[in-house]
């Protein structure tokens, strides 16, 4: 089994680094895209580099769900060729959405259905009412392909002479998240469980077949639940899942929970910006995946076999990536 997976990564990562070739110029004028928070600036710059010019609206450490739109932004967002939301539940999201409708945006705005035309999806809170989970949507490579591919369409529209450069470029992105995706699911088993410590956390980890049973926060309105009370449910999954750009308090609950528990800790990243959407793939997937293979809260590997595959496969993709990108870099 071990070979087979090894052998199948080498053989994407061949494929993945001929698909590395600088597509022709495209024109000198580059389209803008600005995107509500900065993970989705990590997508798209991470999709089409240098060919387009992108800006989030929301700084890092603001709350997303309060943010309002200040006038200077109002005239960033009027000068836009493509505005990327997160789908369109966010205050600030609707106040764009009002002004596309009455006509203060020229530029095309992506919304939800643009993203469900490409394949994005919204998972079901299995611990909450199984409502729709809309937060976090980014951190499933399948929404940020759904997203990317929206907005390159919207740049084809956009910039009708270069569509043939957008089209290749969305193409060679989808190659890296696709090997990445490829890579990580050839070394999770099935029937994977999880605690999260907030909603967001679901997208991380879903795509790997880790079904989340629980939430620490359960939704961004209702209070974060007891961990004694959470106890008994930790100790029948296979890992806990926490991001460390979360409040110190939650942090410091999934960390209780995990010790209590037994069981290992996953930490990933859910927003960042300036920084390539497949790095933080790669580095989430890899947090998951080492936790899955027996690193407990301790900080000590159990399973030494499941570790070392979780240390070639970090270096085989970021190997591959890492060249990869290096030549796109220099086009």
């Amino acid at each position: 089994m071990k070979t087979n997976w090894i052998v199948v990564i080498f053989l994407i990562s061949l494929t993945l680094a001929g698909t590395f070739i600088p597509p022709s110029s495209a024109s000198q004028e580059k389209p803008l895209v600005v995107t509500t928070i900065a993970p989705l600036a990590g997508i798209i710059s991470d999709a089409f580099g240098d060919r387009v010019d992108v800006v989030y609206i929301i700084p890092p450490g603001a709350d997303p769900h309060e943010y309002q739109l200040t006038s200077s932004q109002i005239e960033l967002l009027r000068r836009a060729d493509v505005i990327v939301t997160t789908g369109g539940h966010l205050p600030l999201e609707r106040k764009i959405a009002e002004l596309k409708g009455e006509g203060t945006i020229e530029g095309e705005v992506l919304f939800l259905e643009d993203y469900k035309r490409e394949g994005f999806r919204y998972l079901k809170e299995h611990w909450y009412h199984e409502k729709d989970n809309p937060h976090g949507v980014w951190l499933d490579p399948n929404n940020a392909l759904a997203i990317a591919s929206a907005t390159g369409r919207a740049l084809q529209r956009s910039d009708p002479a270069s569509a043939k450069v957008y089209g290749q470029e969305y193409r060679i992105f989808e190659e890296r998240v696709r090997t990445i995706m490829h890579s990580y699911l050839a070394l999770v088993g099935e029937n994977a469980t999880a605690v999260i410590q907030m909603p967001p956390d679901q997208y991380a980890v879903e795509w790997l077949g880790v079904r989340v049973v629980a939430s620490i926060k359960p939704e961004e309105e209702v209070p974060a639940k007891g961990i004694d009370d959470l106890v008994p449910v930790a100790r029948n999954v296979d890992l806990i899942v926490y991001a460390l750009d979360s409040p110190e308090q939650l942090k410091e609950a999934a960390r209780e929970l995990a010790l209590k528990s037994g069981k290992p800790l996953a930490e990933i990243t859910v927003f960042w910006s300036d920084r390539p959407y497949t790095e933080v793939l790669i580095e989430n997937s890899a947090s998951i995946v080492r936790a899955l293979g027996g690193k407990g809260s301790t900080g000590v590997p159990t399973g030494q076999e499941d570790f070392t595959d979780y240390v070639l496969v970090s270096l085989v993709v970021g190997v591959v990536l890492g060249t990869a990108l290096g030549v796109i870099l220099k086009k």
